[in-house]
């Protein structure tokens, strides 16, 4: 028997980092995503193996079912050793199963063995999700709450959770602690003059997360500020009033974060805007110019450069 699910990828429009507060925020399921299949085989073992958007392996490992099933196991030794071995992608997987478990004591429980083989349609350093997406397709596969799977792992506001869910734009909002999602129409007629750009390197997240965390300022301001801000952002149809917001966007986080602005940073001769999506300081951001900023980027060095009809659903 052959079980399959699938999740998308996310991009964070508006809010990154003031999602995490209350913000209301715009987030963009992508047509990049994550697949997880499982075959059953007859061993008392979990085969898994990781491939990226070529089809090569990435990651293997196996792990044996006791862990999950015995409660007589000590599983707390399992990840010390994990962790002490510095193999950082099983300790990950051991935990998101062990917390996937937890939710639901009947997973993982039958007679059988498993081989689970997950496949990326994105390079991993793109940073469109690949933990997010294991998440909402392990969920999916344990039949729990992939938000309590996600809060018993890596934490983080959950709109990337979202995103693996919907299939259009949404509004994302934590309302004491619970997740606020709408499916929204984000068609703005100037589609074709946005971009998303690879800035070359991976951005971890959490890094971001706890720099925002560490800064003192008027959290209800911020929070009033992106709102509104995503608010209007939804509904512009005027490109050079989106460029302005954008722009707003990126000041009012680059005062709190004390960082520069990409746009200052890197490609302060671009005639368009750029802004930051997700944590600063890498993945993609988005351009905002015309057709021949495709070539700006290109000539900077920036090889991965994405029109908004072949990235976002």
């Amino acid at each position: 028997m052959t079980r399959q699910f699938y999740s998308n990828g996310k991009l964070l429009l508006t809010g990154e980092y003031a999602v995490l507060d209350g913000a209301l925020s715009c987030a963009l399921p992508t047509k990049y995503g994550q697949t997880l299949t499982i075959n059953e085989v007859h061993s008392p073992l979990l085969f898994w193996t990781s491939l990226d958007e070529k089809g090569e392996k990435w990651f293997h490992t196996s792990l044996h079912l006791d862990l999950f099933r015995n409660p007589e196991v000590e599983v707390s030794n399992e990840l010390e050793n994990l962790s002490a071995s510095e193999d950082k992608v099983s300790e990950m997987l051991f935990r998101i199963l062990l917390e996937a478990k937890r939710l639901n004591p009947l997973f993982l429980m039958e007679e059988i063995g498993y081989e689970v083989q997950t496949t990326l349609s994105f390079p991993r350093e793109w940073g469109l999700g690949s933990s997010s997406t294991l998440i909402n397709n392990v969920a999916q596969w344990a039949k729990v709450d992939p938000f309590a799977l996600l809060s018993k792992t890596f934490n983080g506001s959950g709109y990337d959770i979202a995103c693996a869910q919907h299939n259009h734009p949404i509004l994302y909002q934590l309302k004491d602690g619970e997740p606020f999602i709408e499916e929204i129409e984000f068609n703005p007629p100037f589609k074709d003059a946005l971009y998303f750009v690879h800035l070359n390197r991976k951005q971890n997240s959490r890094e971001g997360i706890t720099r925002y965390r560490d800064k003192e300022f008027d959290k209800e301001t911020l929070i009033k500020s992106i709102s509104d801000l995503t608010k209007e952002c939804i509904s512009c149809i005027e490109i050079s009033r989106f460029k302005e917001l954008m722009n707003k966007h990126e000041i009012l986080l680059a005062d709190i974060l004390e960082l520069t602005p990409v746009k200052d940073k890197l490609f302060k001769d671009f005639e368009g805007s750029v802004k930051s999506l997700g944590a600063w300081g890498g993945d993609f951001v988005l351009a905002i110019g015309d057709t021949n900023t495709p070539e700006y980027f290109f000539k900077k060095g920036y090889k991965t450069v994405i029109p908004y009809e072949e990235m976002i659903l």
